[in-house]
């Protein structure tokens, strides 16, 4: 199935039914009075989290929704039938704006969440409604309300344990094809990942995570340059960055210089994102000698102080179960901490809502954008 993660479709609610207008006609009762009775309320417009789902897809070919109109009252103060809801199922992990405002209503992150995204037109009155002392035979009624119209912009967030970032051929890909079951594109040129791959890292029995890959960033990435700003936000939703970099790289570039350009970029996308725990990981160090790596090491250490960093490489197998193992460790410890102490869960959830935010807002940039403002 194609892997589409962004969609816009246009939504509208049900209009409520009109009231009736209505006198009793019954035999032996001189002065029936008003009977009419209340429209229906049209039907919401809802999205649900479907755990089955991957993929925004099938938004390409239908992008337009509606639902059902609530039915008009009838005499004897019967109330007209209410509108069917329309109900859209949706990927686990979709954040929903509306582009008319340029407001996120929702973000969709567990299976069988609901969130409602137009609501239905009030029902229209009865003449029954409007009896009184002074009006006994009101011939007044009132009609339904339309329902609430949107274009709304589906943007769909993977939900993943760690994310790997780097430039394009920083051997992303291989990494997760050699620590998981995923068989993503390999090949020895730039940007072979053209979309995001997910793959689970099964490090025992009973300890796994979820690892995604995306493709490369280059600089310029935050102002629309190369493929992988766009898939950034899949990396929202992780507690761990992997930052893989080329230990020595094909063009002769350095090392420092490229680790300092990626995540410069992932600053300018997003600095609640750039916060999250991000390590260093050489790849293909099987290229350099024990001197060339160590003298690497030092200066990787230096220029980013306090961060772990880590040698590996997938063609030789070295150095990956020691990182596998040291990920998981550090998620288990970090999940311990989230249940135990309330400071720790207070600050994730502003950083997640921080990061959501600041994701939304470029996703929403993009999307008005590309229709022109007149969405």
């Amino acid at each position: 199935m194609q892997f589409i993660d962004e969609a816009k479709v246009q939504v509208r609610a049900g209009k409520g039914g009109g009231g009736a207008l209505s006198f009793r006609r019954e035999k032996y009762v001189a002065k029936g009075g008003p009977d009419g009775g209340d429209g229906g309320v049209g039907g919401d417009v809802l999205l649900i989290a479907d755990a089955t789902l991957n993929t925004l897809v099938d938004f390409r070919f239908r992008p337009r929704y509606q639902a059902g109109d609530g039915q008009a009252g009838g005499p004897r103060n019967k109330t007209g039938a209410r509108g069917e809801d329309c109900r859209i199922r949706v990927p686990v992990g979709t954040t929903v704006a509306d582009l008319g405002i340029a407001e996120v209503l929702g973000d969709l992150a567990a299976p069988r969440q609901c969130l409602l995204v137009a609501r239905g037109g009030r029902r229209g009155l009865g003449n029954a409604r409007f009896k009184s002392s002074t009006n006994q035979a009101p011939r007044k009624t009132t009609a339904g309300e339309l329902g609430e119209e949107r274009s709304l912009s589906l943007q769909l967030r993977l939900l993943a344990d760690v994310g790997l970032l780097g430039l394009p051929n920083a051997g992303k890909s291989t990494l997760l094809s050699k620590v998981s079951a995923a068989r993503p594109k390999i090949a020895d040129y730039p940007f072979t990942t053209l979309t995001p791959n997910l793959g689970v890292v099964r490090v025992a029995t009973d300890a796994s995570f979820v690892m995604a890959d995306i493709p490369g960033l280059i600089a310029g990435a935050a102002r629309g340059a190369g493929l992988g700003v766009q898939f950034l936000r899949h990396l929202s939703r992780t507690r761990l960055l992997l930052h893989l970099v080329d230990a020595r790289p094909a063009d002769g570039s350095d090392p420092v210089v490229n680790a300092a350009a990626v995540e410069a970029e992932v600053r300018d996308y997003s600095t609640a994102l750039a916060r999250r725990p991000i390590w260093l990981v050489l790849s293909k160090t099987d290229l350099l000698d024990g001197d060339g790596l160590s003298r690497l090491l030092r200066r990787m250490g230096g220029a980013f102080s306090g961060r772990r960093v880590l040698a590996t490489s997938a063609l030789a197998g070295a150095g990956l179960n020691a990182l596998t193992r040291q990920v998981m460790a550090a998620l288990a410890a970090f999940r311990e901490l989230l249940a135990g102490d309330a400071a720790v869960r207070q600050q994730e959830t502003a950083l997640a809502q921080q990061i959501l935010e600041e994701v939304s807002a470029n996703a929403l940039a993009k999307a008005q954008h590309w229709t022109g403002g007149l969405l």
